[in-house]
C-alpha cells in the first residue's frame, strides 16, 4: 500500500528537540494543516466545523532513515528501562507512523490557496506530512478508567521555568505562554542532566537558550532569528 500526504503541518518547532513528548500537554500551541493541492478545497473539509478535536495520522519524517528495534527505552520511564515497541508511543515505529489528537480552533476557508486547520496542543514537527484526518467521536474514542500501563505509575513532573531577564517580554504574550509550557516539559533527553550545560532550541521566529538545575529551568538567552 503506498500512502501520500492529504496535508502538511505548520509549527514552531523546526526541529525535533522540544517537541513536546505528548500531544495535548501543551494546549496553548497552536499550529495549521495545511491541505495539499488535491484536497485543498472547502468540499473535502465539509462538516468538519461540528467536531472539536481531531485525530491526526501523520509521518515520523525526520525518523524515516533512523534505525528501528523491537524495544525502546520510553522517557517516561527515564530513558534506562526497555519496552516493547507496541506498549510505547516511541517515535522510532516500524512503519514511522504518529497518531495524535488535537483540539481544532479554526478552519480558515478563505486562506490563499486553500483551506487551513488551526489546531491547538499537536506535537508535530513543521513540515511533517500529514496522511489523514479523521474526527474525534467522544462516545467511542473516550474510555473513563481505561488502563494507560506504566503511564499510570511512572509520574511525570515538570520544570518550574525562570525568567529572570525578562527576556520573554520580546515575544507575542500568547507565544511566550507556549515557550514557557514547552520548557516546563523538560526538552532534555531523559539522561541528560548536567547543571551547566547550556542547551540551545528553535522556537518559531526565536532561538532559545537554557540551562536546568535543581528542578528549574532558567531562560538565558532568547534571540530573534533571521529570516
Amino acid at each position: 500500500m503506498e500512502i501520500k500526504p492529504i496535508a502538511r503541518f505548520r509549527s514552531p518547532f523546526t526541529s525535533k528537540f522540544g517537541i513536546p513528548r505528548q500531544s495535548g500537554v501543551v494546549p496553548e500551541l497552536r499550529g495549521q494543516i495545511v491541505m495539499e493541492p488535491h484536497y485543498n478545497c472547502p468540499d473535502a473539509l465539509r462538516g468538519l466545523e461540528g467536531f472539536d478535536y481531531l485525530w491526526l495520522i501523520w509521518g515520523f519524517s525526520a525518523n524515516a532513515d533512523a534505525p528501528k528495534h523491537i524495544t525502546v527505552r520510553p522517557p517516561r520511564l527515564g530513558g534506562n528501562e526497555r519496552m516493547g515497541v507496541f506498549a510505547t508511543r516511541s517515535p522510532f515505529r516500524p512503519n514511522n507512523l504518529g497518531l495524535s489528537s488535537a483540539k481544532m480552533v479554526s478552519i480558515d476557508t478563505d486562506a490563499k490557496g486553500g483551506p487551513v486547520i488551526t489546531v491547538a496542543g499537536a506535537d508535530l514537527m513543521d513540515g511533517t506530512p500529514i496522511y489523514d484526518i479523521k474526527p474525534y467521536v467522544a462516545f467511542t474514542d473516550s474510555h473513563a478508567g481505561a488502563r494507560s500501563g506504566f503511564v499510570d505509575t511512572e509520574g511525570w513532573s515538570t520544570l518550574k521555568v525562570v525568567d529572570e531577564k525578562g527576556l520573554l517580554a520580546a515575544m507575542p504574550a500568547d507565544e511566550a505562554a507556549a515557550l514557557i509550557n514547552t520548557l516546563a516539559q523538560d526538552p532534555r533527553p531523559q539522561y541528560h542532566d548536567d547543571p551547566g550545560r547550556t542547551y540551545g532550541m528553535p522556537f518559531g521566529l526565536w532561538e532559545v537558550r537554557f540551562r536546568v538545575s535543581h528542578g528549574s529551568l532558567l531562560i538565558v538567552g532568547l534571540e530573534a532569528m533571521q529570516q
